[in-house]
């Protein structure tokens, strides 16, 4: 079983992000199960989402409080501590920063992943949301996942701009910096 955090601010597409990658999943032959975390706050207030999957029928129904990865929409929210103190050796992490974010040096024992996601969004004109590029990305930071299905779902769940969109899955992917 494997078990995803999402971190990001609202109007990211942080939800519509676990839900695309939940869908792309299932159209691997995977059983996914998706759940968030958000108050009534408006646009850039935190936002948390979680995704499992499995080979198997999930019949677990409990939070998800040591994932094995975590894609983080925001720098400015990645807490190292936090990854330490809940995630097992071996995680992998990708994180959304224009440049290598100081907070990864002393990450030993996880893969970790860096996308400038904002400007491969901004340049494609699909403004701050940058949920595509980020599974672009997430498809290069694991490889169990094919990248065809992830824009089968982008092309079944986004409703406006899908070529814009999928140009932004894949230039996440191949942007995506592996560290």
């Amino acid at each position: 079983m494997n078990e995803i955090k999402f971190n990001g601010r609202g109007g990211q597409g942080v939800v519509m992000a676990s839900q695309m990658l939940g869908l792309a999943y299932f159209k691997a032959g995977m059983y996914p199960q998706c759940y968030s975390l958000f108050g009534g706050e408006r646009r850039g207030a935190p936002v948390v989402s979680f995704l499992r999957v499995d080979r198997e029928k999930i019949l677990l129904k409990c939070e998800i409080r040591n994932p094995a990865e975590l894609l983080c929409f925001d720098a400015g929210l990645f807490n190292p501590d936090e990854v330490r103190a809940t995630m097992p050796p071996g995680g992998r992490i990708l994180v959304n920063a224009a440049e290598v974010p100081d907070s990864f040096s002393g990450l030993n024992g996880y893969t970790l992943v860096r996308i400038g996601a904002g400007s491969i969004s901004e340049k494609l004109g699909l403004g701050h949301v940058i949920n595509t590029t980020i599974l672009g990305a997430y498809c290069r930071l694991n490889r169990d996942l094919p990248i065809e299905h992830v824009i089968d779902a982008v092309e079944e769940m986004v409703p406006a701009k899908k070529d814009l969109n999928i140009r932004a899955v894949r230039l996440g992917y191949d942007e995506a910096e592996v560290l």
